[in-house]
């Protein structure tokens, strides 16, 4: 059995979502959105909104992606203060996400508001994730609507596609990607098409992102592992078709029916020194295939109710290849395998909103989803030792139900208060192998099967004064479910099962402001957020790792973000992250040890500078930084058994360079340059980030 999920994505939870700025029952016309952004695709997030290549507080615009040329999720939310993105390392290098701190298991990542989840170990790698085709990223920080879904212990992210807002709009874009030697490294590419018309719109999308590899710094010095110059194995090719017909037969109602093919191919890096069979594995994912269709709609009831619903389908097939050494040639070794996984899931949602008074609104929300993983195993397939493990099937289902009253207690103050109750059901969880405590040949088994529930609360007071100043207080309480790997993984035979793990929780307090003082634009936060029932690492008598929920944790800091707007001419922002994170691992309740730990991955400082010149009109010439401390961690588990050893990665600072030129109104070249100075750093062990890189692009709208 694969004990490591795939690091496909799949959409696999539908949960309703709001405009940022939320309109009252009955004046649900207003949530359609004029700027190119899918309106019922959002989700609630209450930060400031900027336009152009400003960087909001909790979003960031199709024109910073496209100008600061970042062409993968993890890249482009990294803009966004209090947002961290990182390397997973190991045999799976995949590209993560931290918000406040919080990771992939704790932060739900949706499209259009439908979840994105994989019903194994949900280990999403947001390096697969491509922006030309998103009109916006929404970062919920700590406080999520519990109106939005199950899951949300940290907070939420989301894209919102593109939506057509002309009779007939069009746009091409071609870019060619180059090495540090300005050679051929890769290419992007991407088409839109769509029509807005008086009850009806369509739109059709296609964007691809090809990796030929890309270079290590010039600074790198040659290992055992990794010889330099184009980093072996970085080869990767993602691709996405997506197209959306909606249908607004009056001022208020909007329904919705999109289908989503995603496509695509890695390799996995080695890690620069480590040579121990242990954890050095020559993996690779040779396909990976993601479908999805769902319908989202929102119909007016009368004047003071509105019915928002989503059902969704979504199949996921991916397959994972480990080799006997890094030719990929070979696969006869005990450690050499293919694993595919071929899953399904579909649920939907329904949000009922009232108008109650002018000055309150009640909304009340249902949501379901069902997750079925199957997964198989063929062992040594090129050995005449081959082996073939029959399919393993899991399936689970969720429910939430969530209520939202918001109060408009004055012009000026408003008080939204919510709650959830969200349960999961375990209906089969098959395994191949020795049932626990069993001797014997290996043989389908299943484990227990246990339920789990939760409770969630949140309370938020927004205040709009005078001058453009607003701030906010919010409480919030969320929990998350453990996935089937946390439950159940063997870990390759190092790990035993605990089918009664609790869902971990996040208690999060949050204070914000800002204001606008003429062109300059002047916002923050700070947050403090405990984590209760965290899960820990045990090491059992048995020398075996299980997972308990033990740990306590308290996370806390604060951003900053300034944003100058001086005419057509001149834009400039910079913002700034502070973020601080302690652990206390707690007892064993089984009378084992607390293997090693440290929290990793997330600096304490972090930031983003830019500014945006005009000096003539058809050239924008934009430089830009991107700053980082010290983030912790760790050395690889050894052969011979020596614990893994923690530091710090080291600080960095990498600058960055973009010049466009307009042909013509509709059409603008453009050039530019990542890591200009060539900054050799880490942000994950082993696993040294790209060196300087070029490109150059055409943009063609109509």
């Amino acid at each position: 059995m694969r004990v490591l999920a795939c690091t496909a994505s799949m959409l696999a939870l539908a949960s309703p979502a709001f405009a940022q700025e939320r309109t009252e029952a009955g004046d649900v016309g207003a949530q359609t959105q004029n700027d190119g952004r899918f309106g019922l695709g959002e989700i609630i997030v209450t930060g400031r909104r900027a336009e152009g290549v400003a960087i909001g507080a909790d979003t960031v615009g199709q024109e910073a992606m496209y100008t600061f040329d970042r062409r993968t999720l993890d890249d482009a939310a990294n803009l966004i203060p209090g947002v961290t993105a990182g390397n997973s390392g190991g045999s799976r290098n995949e590209r993560l996400l931290f918000v406040r701190g919080f990771d992939r298991f704790q932060v739900p990542l949706s499209i259009d508001g439908i979840r994105v989840y994989l019903p194994a170990d949900n280990r999403l790698d947001y390096g697969r994730f491509l922006t030309p085709d998103i009109a916006e990223i929404q970062v919920a920080k700590g406080y999520a609507s519990v109106l939005d879904g199950p899951g949300a212990m940290g907070g939420a992210v989301n894209l919102v596609t593109r939506k057509p807002t002309q009779s007939l709009e069009m746009e091409v874009r071609g870019q060619l990607n180059l090495d540090s030697d300005v050679s051929y490294a890769g290419y992007t590419t991407f088409g839109l098409v769509g029509t807005k018309q008086d009850k009806w719109y369509a739109q059709a999308s296609y964007t691809m992102n090809f990796t030929d590899h890309w270079d290590l710094p010039g600074g790198f010095t040659p290992t055992v592992n990794e010889n330099g110059g184009a980093r072996d194995f970085s080869r990767s090719k993602d691709w996405r078709v997506n197209a959306k017909v909606g249908f607004t037969p009056n001022a208020t109602d909007e329904y919705v029916l999109s289908y989503t093919r995603q496509e695509g191919d890695k390799n996995a890096p080695l890690h620069i020194t480590d040579t121990s069979n242990v954890s050095l594995r020559n993996w690779k994912w040779p396909e990976w295939n993601v479908e999805s269709v769902y319908f989202l709609s929102t119909t007016a009831l009368g004047d003071r109710a509105t019915l928002k619903t989503r059902a969704y389908y979504n199949k996921l097939y991916n397959m994972l290849q480990s080799f006997d050494d890094r030719t990929q040639t070979s696969q006869s070794l005990p450690r050499a395998f293919n694993s595919p996984y071929d899953d399904n899931a579909y649920g939907g949602s329904a949000e009922l909103s009232l108008r109650a008074t002018e000055a309150d609104t009640f909304a009340l929300a249902f949501h379901y989803r069902r997750d079925e993983h199957n997964e198989s195993q063929t062992s040594r397939p090129t050995s005449p030792l081959v082996t073939v493990e029959p399919n393993q099937q899991s399936v689970e289902r969720t429910f939430s139900i969530a209520a939202e009253n918001r109060l408009t207690l004055s012009p000026a103050i408003t008080f939204t208060v919510g709650a959830s109750y969200d349960w999961r059901n375990l209906d089969k969880a098959q395994e191949y192998g020795v049932p626990p405590g069993a001797t014997g040949a290996s043989r389908l088994f299943s484990y227990p099967l246990r339920g789990a529930e939760a409770w969630n609360a949140q309370g938020r007071l927004d205040w709009h004064g005078p001058d453009g100043i607003e701030a906010h207080a919010s409480l919030s309480s969320r929990a998350r479910f453990p996935t089937l790997f946390e439950r159940f993984s063997s870990q390759f035979g190092t790990a035993e099962a605990n089918p009664d793990l609790k869902p971990e929780r996040a208690t999060n307090a949050e204070i914000g402001a800002s204001r606008r003082f003429g062109a300059v634009t002047l916002s923050g936060a700070a947050y403090y957020s405990w984590l209760t029932d965290a899960l820990v690492s045990v090491r059992t008598p048995a020398n075996l790792n299980r997972r308990e929920n033990l740990g306590s944790a308290d996370y806390y800091g604060a951003e900053l973000s300034i944003d100058v707007h001086l005419g057509a001419t001149l834009d400039a922002g910079v913002n700034y992250s502070y973020i601080h994170r302690s652990f206390d691992v707690g007892t064993p309740q089984t009378g084992g040890l607390i293997r090693p730990f440290e929290l990793t991955d997330v600096p304490d400082h972090k930031g983003f500078a830019y500014v945006s010149w005009k000096p003539v009109a058809p050239i924008t010439i934009t430089p830009s930084l991107e700053f980082a401390s010290d983030r912790t961690t760790v050395t690889p588990a050894s052969a011979n058994g020596l614990a893994p050893v923690y530091y710090d990665t080291g600080s960095y600072v990498t600058a960055a360079l973009r010049i466009d030129y307009a042909v013509t109104e509709r059409i603008t070249v453009g050039v530019g340059a990542r890591n200009l100075f060539d900054r050799n750093y880490m942000l994950t062990d082993g696993f040294p980030e790209p060196g300087r890189s070029f490109f150059a692009g055409i943009r063609a709208r109509y």
